[in-house]
């Protein structure tokens, strides 16, 4: 077959696999048809990989057929061990590998490893050259970035590391010097590229070989990459743990966009369309998706990545302000059936705890079991509720909750008044009154769904701790809240059996 067959065979199974990842996007935006958007998504990336395997591969197919069985083994035993509560600080260290494929892809075209130096200089020459330098030293930076704040991110998740944003005295001057340092190694490394290759192993002025001998010999090009990666692994450190728990699903589609950009760096670097329109993809809707979700909870964009809500890391206010705000009523399994049973509008809002529980099947029996009954039940979703996008989303379709009774927060907060029994499960934040009503509120402004607008108010909490905001809530204390409190899917349980009995 011919060169130019091939090259028609490559571009057309790329062309094919961006129509399916648009389309996967597309499927992916509604409940309803996410389950065929992923499906479009696995079979773009297989067209994808495939014809870049059978047609672009030309040598270490050994190497490579060992990276797919290793990548392909680890990702099938994720899919298949992991639970649906870890699904947050599975996408972070996703986005991670995705960030540190794009440093050493950038290292390795820039050492020449994907062709042969003088090929190099023959396909890129003269302002080509420099556009490409550009291309290698964006891509390593914002992969950079992306590996570590990834990797934070998923400790922040998974509690390995604690909520509490961390803040250095002088952090923003601190960011500018990094900010600082990458610009001038970039343009070090643009400049000094072209008579700097690792082969001639000269040291230019710029860097100081003189008063650093230990860098004598090694090209400016390559110290100059070096320095920025040291700067961006460090900023996407410094950024993330500066962020606190409450801002955390914002920091997920942020750093999804991310990783979208790094890709699609990549893609300009490699001279790679499909890199390009599918980094762009991921980058864009990373990005729009920020977007909302900072609108939804009144954040802006660069407040979110300077610094977040601050947290105490879910623990109990003592004494002072929470113990002065009202009583407590609590209330028992039984009576919250006798509630369901009066009810003829239910409003049902998750949150995080529902997810820790693993309460959304037993959640879906009692929806069940209600709607039988002739009961109109509603699922009220907040942008921000669990630890990422769409989070509630997934875990009510995977347990069969119906998609036309789950509603936005934008579509149901006006009906509260009209809402027989609000259960509230494992929510916090997202359900906090003083978001509207306390202006010193570090929530102040952030929408939320006005459950204490409806008759009754059941919250489902193992204790009186905070959210992850750290922000008491005074729902707890009005009069037509009563707290529910134990483990999410036992007490349910036991409502259901007094509800069926």
């Amino acid at each position: 077959m011919s060169e130019e067959a091939i090259k028609g065979i490559v571009t057309c199974a790329y062309l094919g696999a961006m129509v399916l990842f648009i389309l996967a996007l597309g499927g992916l935006s509604n409940q309803e048809k996410a389950r065929r958007g992923n499906l479009f998504g696995i079979i773009g990336m297989a067209v994808a990989v495939i014809a870049t395997v059978l047609y672009q591969v030309t040598a270490n197919y050994g190497v490579l057929v060992v990276g797919l069985g290793v990548g392909g083994t680890i990702g099938l035993l994720l899919a298949l061990r992991v639970q649906m509560t870890q699904m947050p600080e599975l996408v972070a260290i996703l986005h991670s590998l995705v960030g540190m494929a794009a440093v050493l892809v950038g290292f390795a075209n820039y050492l020449g490893l994907p062709m042969e130096p003088e090929k190099l200089f023959e396909h890129y020459k003269g302002a080509a050259l420099a556009v490409h330098d550009i291309e290698t030293y964006l891509g390593i930076l914002i992969g950079a970035v992306t590996f570590t704040g990834s990797v934070i991110a998923f400790g922040k998740l998974s509690a390995r590391i604690g909520g509490k944003p961390v803040t250095l005295p002088g952090r923003q001057v601190f960011n500018l010097l990094l900010l600082a340092i990458s610009i001038w190694a970039g343009i070090v490394f643009v400049s000094q590229h072209g008579a700097a290759r690792p082969e001639e192993a000269v040291v230019a002025n710029a860097i100081g070989g003189t008063l650093l001998p230990a860098l004598e010999g090694l090209p400016a090009g390559f110290i100059a990459l070096c320095i920025m990666t040291v700067c961006a692994l460090i900023f996407g450190v410094h950024m993330v743990m500066a962020i606190g728990g409450a801002d955390m699903p914002v920091v997920i589609s942020m750093l999804n966009s991310y990783s979208g950009w790094a890709a699609a760096a990549t893609g300009f670097m490699l001279d790679s369309n499909l890199l390009i329109v599918t980094g762009a993809l991921v980058g864009s809707s990373g990005a729009i998706l920020s977007f909302i979700m900072c609108r939804a909870m009144n954040r802006k964009f660069l407040a979110v990545i300077s610094g977040g809500f601050g947290t105490d890391g879910g623990k109990p206010k003592k004494g002072g302000e929470a113990a002065t705000q009202g009583e407590v009523v609590s209330i028992k399994p039984d009576e919250v059936a006798d509630l369901l049973k009066e009810a003829k509008e239910v409003m049902i809002v998750p949150g995080y705890g529902m997810a820790v529980a693993h309460a959304q099947h037993t959640v879906a029996e009692i929806t069940k079991a209600l709607r039988e009954r002739g009961k109109n039940v509603r699922f009220g979703i907040h942008p921000v509720a669990g630890r990422m996008p769409g989070h509630m989303n997934v875990l009510l379709a995977e347990a069969n909750v119906p998609y036309d009774i789950v509603f936005e927060m934008d579509e149901v907060n006006d009906d509260f008044p009209n809402v027989d029994v609000t259960l509230v499960i494992g929510a916090n934040d997202i359900v906090n009154p003083s978001a509207l009503e306390d202006p010193n509120s570090p929530i102040a402004g952030m929408p939320v769904l006005e459950v204490w607008k409806g008759k009754i108010c059941i919250v489902m909490k193992r204790s009186m701790a905070t959210g992850y905001a750290g922000v008491d809530n005074p729902l707890f204390y009005k009069e037509n809240t009563r707290m529910f409190f134990g483990d999410a899917k036992k007490s349910l349980e036991e409502a259901y059996r007094s509800l069926t009995a």
